[in-house]
Order: C-alpha cells, then structure tokens, then sequence
C-alpha cells in the first residue's frame, strides 16, 4: 500500500462525509450525525497515514523532505487542516450544524488534488525550498487558511439564516446556529486564521532573506499574502469597533477567502514571479 492509494481513499471518505453531514442538517437524525463524526475522524487517520507514508517515501527514493512542496501536497495538506479544525470546532462547540457546509471544502480540496492536471510525483525540492523554514512558513500559512475556509463556511450559514429570516431572528437565541452565536463564531475563527496567516507572512519574510536576500521584494504572492491580510484586518477592525457587523462581516468572510484563493492558487498560476515553483 502506497500514499496515493491512502490519499485516493481520503477523496471518497470527504465525500461520504459531506453527504452525511448533509443528510444530518436536512433530516436531523442523531445516528447519522455520530456516524459523519465517525467517518470524519476515521479519514482524518487515513489521510494523515497517507502523508505520512508519503513522507516516508521520500526519504526512500533518497529525497528526504517534508510534503509540503508542491501544489498537490500543499493541497492535500490543506483539506487535512480544514479537517481538523472543523473536528475542533465540533467538538469545542459540541455542535455538528457546520459539517454539511465545512466537510464539502476539504472534499473539494482532495478532489482537486486527484483530478487535476497537476504534477503528483515526489520530486526533489527546489533550491528556493531547501530550508528549514519550510516546514513553519507553510504549515502556518496553511493552519490560517483553513481557518479561513471554515470561517467563509460559516458566512455563508450566517447570510442563509440572516436573510431567510430578513434578520429578524431572536438575540435570545443561543443555540450554535442562532446569529449571535454564529457572528461570534465567525468572529473568532477569523482572529484564529489571522494570527496564524501574520505568523505565515512573518517566517516567509525570514525564509525570503535567507534564500533570496531581501525581506520582501513585492512578489505577486507576497502582494497578494498582504492584501489578503489587510482584507481581514479591516474585516476584524469593523467588527470590534462595532462599525459594521453580522452580515457585512460575514460577506468582508467570503470575500477574504476568495483573496486566499487566489493569493493560493490563482498567483501560482497565473502570474509569475519567485513562487513560480508552487504550481508544480
């Protein structure tokens, strides 16, 4: 048994998981809401054995890296961490109301990974990546954009409960999916991926003097990594001044993700510069 075998099972396990959260929010039965959770921790282990053979079998054809350097792995590490966190959330908030809307990202992130024409084999790494710095510049870039992800999710069951109830819903409300709570959520999840995404800006910035002597040389992904930040600074500051709240917040969440979006995928592909190497 190889990785790729343990990542392709991950693919449709995500699937039955999504389609299981989804069944649970429609028709509301326990069971089937302990077997998603179930199901979710057990591909979690099964994706975590796959990255961690395939970290295994690098060192086994001689390379010896982390995999976390190319597009596919930064991928398939990216629905790991979405997973993860939502588990967290789940469990912290002992509510299973946001799986049919988070557990479709990391399904998504994993089919893409499968499915796209994109380069799968262990490869050495380039000489930009040869550093120690790899391991922390990423996985913190990573931890915040999954954050990220969950919180864009959360938006967009905000924005459904908001105006399918014109905003008229009850500040009484408490359960985890009443607008008070679910802004407090949102809010929350956003501070996470921030502190996680400025530490992500700050060890790339170290890492970028080491290999290319300079701190910041205005990349399109470095632009782009401080236009996103800026996106959620803003998002963060209306929401704690009380300048603008509940559903402003929540499109300034879906808008941010779709900055990490590109600031991840599009800027790989799309325009070149130092990080070329990412759409690999």
């Amino acid at each position: 048994m190889d990785s790729s075998l343990l990542l392709g099972i991950t693919t449709f396990a995500y699937l039955l998981c999504s389609l299981l959260y989804v069944g649970f929010s429609v028709f509301k039965p326990a069971t089937v809401g302990r077997i998603a959770t179930i199901a979710t921790i057990v591909a979690v282990l099964i994706q975590t054995a796959g990255i961690i053979l395939r970290w295994i079998e690098s060192y086994q054809e001689g390379i010896g890296h982390a995999p976390l350097s190319n597009m596919y792995e930064s991928v398939v590490f990216f629905s790991w961490t979405i997973a993860v966190l939502y588990l967290v959330i789940e469990w912290r908030f002992a509510t299973r109301a946001f799986g049919a809307f988070v557990m479709p990202l990391a399904f998504l992130a994993m089919a893409y990974a499968s499915l796209a024409p994109i380069n799968k084999q262990i490869s050495p790494l380039v000489p930009a990546l040869q550093s120690n710095w790899l391991l922390a510049h990423v996985i913190t870039c990573f931890i915040g954009y999954a954050a990220f992800a969950i919180a864009a999710a959360l938006a967009v069951v905000y924005l459904f409960k908001y105006y399918g109830t014109r905003g008229t819903a009850s500040s009484s409300d408490q359960t985890p999916t009443s607008l008070p709570v679910l802004d407090d959520l949102l809010y929350k999840t956003i501070v996470f991926g921030f502190i996680w995404l400025s530490i992500g800006i700050i060890t790339g910035s170290i890492w970028a003097n080491s290999a290319w002597g300079t701190y910041w040389s205005w990349d399109p992904k470095e632009t782009w990594s401080l236009i996103t930040w800026f996106v959620y600074a803003f998002t963060l500051h209306i929401r704690y001044t009380n300048l603008l709240k509940g559903p402003a917040v929540s499109w300034l969440a879906v808008v941010g993700f779709l900055a990490v979006l590109f600031t991840y995928y599009g800027v790989n592909f799309w325009l070149s510069g130092l990080h070329s190497y990412g759409s690999s």
